[in-house]
């Protein structure tokens, strides 16, 4: 009998495994979950190095979401070898811009004031104004923020400012790739998913409507339902 394949879920800044919790049980039967822990290095190289250590020998279907995809496309280019599928939620390729380090650091010179002010300022930018008013969903989010606290958020906003341009490693990937998008994401914009669409051979676009940057926990019977299509495609 076919074994299950092995999905590592790579978290974004301040998320834990809480972020992937739905996505995980719906994929119970159909494939092994594990989430890295992305908590304890200062560069997006590092953190590439401490999610392998964690995952168990052999291929990995790999699924990061926001700063998880920067590292999922780190260990794409740290062991290729190792990927089987690859599945970027909510990311992009880019270098972080001047805009956005100038906005990552005043955001930490607030979080060193004030960590819960810090993460509270996150909140309106990271889900749309339907799933802001979900009082759960916005405590289960700060939950896990504050829970990491800020240290874990200065080591990840460093990893994040310092990061490579991954868009001239792209079409270099050879893996099933799925690329899953939001409609009404105000952190990585719909045209940032498609460059990767673009740039990926055969890679799949995936548009989730009504959902801001935090898909899995907005969606996740929608992000679900793409990533088990993306695990049945086909390998070549």
């Amino acid at each position: 009998m076919p074994t299950h394949p092995t999905v590592l879920f790579l978290p974004g800044l301040l998320e834990d495994a809480d972020a992937f919790r739905q996505v995980i049980e719906g994929l119970a039967g159909r494939a092994h979950c594990v989430v890295a822990d992305l908590s304890r290095s200062d560069s997006i190289e590092a953190l590439a190095r401490d999610a392998l250590s964690q995952a168990p020998a052999g291929a990995l279907c790999l699924a990061g979401h926001s700063m998880g995809g920067y590292v999922a496309l780190e260990i794409a280019r740290q062991a290729p070898a190792r990927v089987e599928r690859l599945a970027l939620l909510n990311t992009n390729a880019r270098p972080d811009s001047p805009e956005s380090t100038a906005n990552r650091k005043r955001l930490l010179e607030v979080a060193a004031r004030d960590f819960p002010a810090a993460v509270a300022a996150l909140l309106p930018k990271q889900m749309t104004q339907a799933h802001l008013e979900d009082m759960d969903l916005v405590g289960a989010i700060q939950e896990m923020a504050l829970a990491l606290g800020i240290e874990v958020f200065r080591r990840q906003q460093q990893a994040i400012i310092h990061r490579v341009d991954s868009r001239p490693h792209l079409g270099a990937i050879r893996c099933p790739t799925e690329i899953v998008a939001a409609r009404d994401d105000q952190i990585m914009p719909l045209e940032w998913l498609q460059e990767l669409a673009d740039a990926i051979p055969g890679a799949h676009l995936t548009v989730i409507e009504d959902c801001g940057h935090m898909a899995t926990l907005e969606q996740p019977a929608r992000v679900l339902q793409a990533l088990a299509t993306w695990l049945e495609r086909r390998t070549t």
